[in-house]
């Protein structure tokens, strides 16, 4: 079964607990065989995924996008039902307004797409200094993606940058936040920090930017 739900982060979304999970109003289940029915449901979901123009970015997105991926199987020795979910998550990124620019729905949905972002960080650094309590309810995003965060599972995050020296802040902003996160240990599995250490690309960012400035004062 895969389970799809684009996640718009607005107060009046409204979600309850169930014994099996997490219930998304408007999300839809179907059941699927075979990878190519999971890339074609996938691709459904990207033509009705939410986007906006704004100044950065005239397709910008406008909502998280979750698809949950349910296998279900048996133990032919022991007959036990066996339980797995596959989470893939596309997160929108965070905005600064007085470079996007946004009004109005565009304004709105980038101070909710924000908040659950740090909702998100504040549960990371929970995860990573090893916190008894880990405050998943503060975002229907943390919530929704709880059981990917906790317990035995296994999370693969990937942070994109812009290369651009104007965003020179959102680059060192992104860095640190998968810096926290490459420091989070889940369950047995141990933290992996592949590739240069995140504090080294930072210094290089820093300089880089430094370098710019110096050209552009010239």
């Amino acid at each position: 079964m895969i389970y799809s739900v684009f996640l718009r982060i607005e107060e009046s979304f409204l979600y309850e607990i169930q014994p099996n999970g997490l219930a998304v109003p408007d999300a839809s289940m179907h059941p699927v065989t075979s990878t190519s029915d999971v890339l074609e449901l996938i691709g459904v979901e990207l033509k009705n995924r939410v986007v906006g123009a704004t100044a950065m970015n005239e397709r910008s997105s406008r909502s998280h996008s979750v698809v949950s991926i349910h296998v279900r199987g048996k133990d032919l020795l022991s007959g036990a039902a066996l339980h797995g979910n596959f989470h893939l998550v596309d997160l929108a990124g965070s905005e600064r307004v007085d470079r996007s620019e946004a009004t109005r729905d565009r304004l709105k949905e980038a101070q909710h797409i924000n908040r659950s972002l740090s909702a998100l960080g504040d549960v990371i650094f929970s995860l990573a200094q090893k916190n008894s309590h880990v405050p998943y309810k503060n975002s229907k995003l943390t919530q929704l993606l709880q059981s990917s965060l906790g317990g035995q599972a296994k999370t693969l995050m990937f942070v994109q940058l812009n290369p651009d020296v104007s965003s020179y802040s959102e680059t060192i902003s992104t860095l640190k936040f998968a810096e926290r996160v490459s420091g989070v240990e889940l369950g047995a599995a141990r933290s992996s920090k592949g590739g240069r250490d995140f504090r080294e690309l930072m210094d290089q960012a820093q300089v880089f930017q430094e370098k710019s400035s110096t050209i552009h004062s010239c």
